[in-house]
C-alpha cells in the first residue's frame, strides 16, 4: 500500500515514466488507422494495418539501450520506431545529429512526444526507409576533401590516436610552427621574407594576423617576432622545429 502511495506522490510531483508515453504513441497511431496494443512479446508497442506491422520501442532518454532494442526488433519489421520525450535543447546539438544520423543508417524511425499539462504531441521526425550510403557518400564529398587535404599537410604523425585534453598538430598548427621556426632562426621578419623562406604562400599572412595562438607579435609594419609564449611553447613541438630548420 506505502508504495503505491509512493508512486502516487511522484506522479503529482511530474515525474516523467516511460508508460506516460504510450497513450500519445497509441492515440497517434490509431489516428493513422492502426490497432494498437502494448507489450506484445517484449515489444512495447505494436501496431498493424491490413499485412503491415509497426513496433515502437519507447524510453525516457535516446540511448544505446533503447537503440539495440529496436534492431533486435528489425528482425520482425522493417517499421521500427523509437520513442522519446522531446527535449528542446537537446535538438541543436552535434551530439543530437550524429544521434539522429546514426537512426538513419540503421533504418530506424523516431517519434517525439512533447507534453504540455494534459496534452500530448506526437512528431515523426525520422521514418524507417532503406538507407543510401551512395547519397550519403556524395553529401559528404566536400568534408573528405577536407580530411584528405588535412591529413596530406601534415608532414608526419606527432598525434597520438584516441589522446584526451592534449593539443593536436594540425595542419594549421603546423603552419603557425613553420612560420615561429623561421623567425627563430633568423630573427623579426615579414610574410614576404617567410614565404620566400618557404612558408605557405597562401596562409602566412592570415596566420600572423590572426595570432590564434598568442605566438607572434607585430613588432613593426608587417614585421613580427616571436613572443615569449610562442619561444615556450615552440619547444614542445622541437621535432618539428628541427624538420623546417633543416630545409632552410
Amino acid at each position: 500500500m506505502k508504495k503505491e502511495e509512493d508512486e502516487m506522490k511522484e506522479k503529482k510531483k511530474g515525474t516523467l515514466y516511460e508508460e506516460d508515453l504510450y497513450a500519445p504513441i497509441r492515440d497517434y497511431l490509431t489516428g493513422e488507422g492502426y490497432t494498437v496494443k502494448g507489450e506484445v512479446k517484449h515489444c512495447d508497442v505494436m501496431a498493424v494495418k491490413y499485412d503491415e506491422m509497426l513496433v515502437v520501442e519507447m524510453k525516457k532518454t535516446l540511448n544505446l539501450d533503447v537503440i539495440l532494442q529496436a534492431a533486435i526488433r528489425q528482425r520482425l519489421t522493417d517499421r521500427v520506431y523509437i520513442a522519446v520525450p522531446k527535449k528542446g535543447k537537446l535538438m541543436f546539438t552535434k551530439r543530437w545529429k550524429n544521434i539522429c544520423y546514426l537512426l538513419r543508417r540503421l533504418e530506424l524511425g523516431l517519434f517525439l512526444v512533447s507534453f504540455k499539462g494534459d496534452i500530448a504531441f506526437v512528431e515523426e521526425v525520422i521514418t524507417p526507409q532503406p538507407f543510401n550510403r551512395n547519397v550519403s557518400i556524395k553529401r559528404s564529398n566536400r568534408k573528405k576533401r577536407d580530411v584528405l587535404n588535412e591529413f596530406s599537410k601534415r608532414h608526419g604523425d606527432y598525434n597520438t590516436g584516441g589522446c584526451t585534453g592534449k593539443k593536436l598538430v594540425t595542419a594549421y598548427r603546423e603552419e603557425a610552427i613553420h612560420i615561429g621556426a623561421l623567425i627563430s632562426k633568423y630573427g623579426d621578419l615579414s610574410p614576404k621574407s617567410l614565404k620566400k623562406l618557404g612558408a605557405d604562400k597562401d596562409k602566412t599572412s592570415k596566420i600572423l594576423q590572426d595570432n590564434h595562438y598568442g605566438w607572434f607579435d607585430r613588432v613593426a609594419r608587417g614585421v613580427y617576432a616571436l613572443t615569449d609564449k610562442g619561444k615556450a611553447e615552440l619547444y614542445e613541438y622541437h621535432e618539428l622545429v628541427d624538420f623546417y630548420l633543416k630545409e632552410n
